[in-house]
């Protein structure tokens, strides 16, 4: 069966050989790399067992691609922040936080290459451009603002809790964080309280 729903099946064999069944030839990280930069929508199944290994293999596709360019998305702060998460409480919000981030930023992106466009044509800089700094922390913004505001759709009855009092103006991101943290543990009292 070539596609599930749309979404091609890539099966991936024990000696780590990938077969594309909707083209029916063999096909290499590079090649699904490819595929996602086009919005090809496949899933990636163990030949063997029929195991979803999809995200294993995005994983993979992600390590090649930032040993390889030697230009990396995810900065060493980031990572650790993300490897932090893992077994807290927050575990279970970061997933959605992060595809919401993503989905906004790409928003974000078309928007601003839209205007860059009407604004110079269709230039080489308008093409190429990339978001000055500002607007970027602009975007962190937003996007730490949508993530409280969907935080407190599951504490609709509460009254939101005005971030701690800090000695020294913080980065905005650490800020953010502190505070979202703040909240979760506001939220994880009141659902303490409500048990007992």
């Amino acid at each position: 069966m070539a596609k599930n729903d749309g979404e091609i099946i890539i099966k991936k064999y024990a000696n780590r050989r990938l077969y594309n069944t909707g083209t029916s030839t063999y096909v290499t990280l590079e090649d699904l790399a490819k595929m996602v930069k086009k919005g090809e929508e496949f899933k990636v199944q163990d030949a063997k067992t029929g195991e979803d290994i999809t995200h294993a293999v995005l994983t993979q596709i992600i390590f090649e691609q930032e040993s390889k360019t030697g230009n990396t998305l995810l900065p060493t702060s980031f990572l650790r922040q993300l490897i932090s998460y893992y077994g807290d409480q927050m575990q279970m919000v970061v997933p959605t936080f992060l595809e919401h981030s993503m989905q906004a930023f790409t928003d974000q992106q078309v928007q601003m290459r839209d205007q860059m466009t009407r604004a110079f044509g269709d230039t080489p800089l308008s093409k190429n451009f990339h978001a000055p700094m500002q607007l970027m922390e602009e975007q962190v913004r937003r996007n730490t603002d949508l993530f409280r505001q969907a935080m407190q759709m599951f504490t609709p009855f509460a009254a939101p809790t005005p971030p701690p009092p800090q000695a020294a103006p913080r980065k905005p991101e650490n800020r953010d964080i502190d505070e979202l943290k703040e909240q979760l543990k506001a939220l994880q009292t009141r659902l303490d309280s409500m048990g007992t």
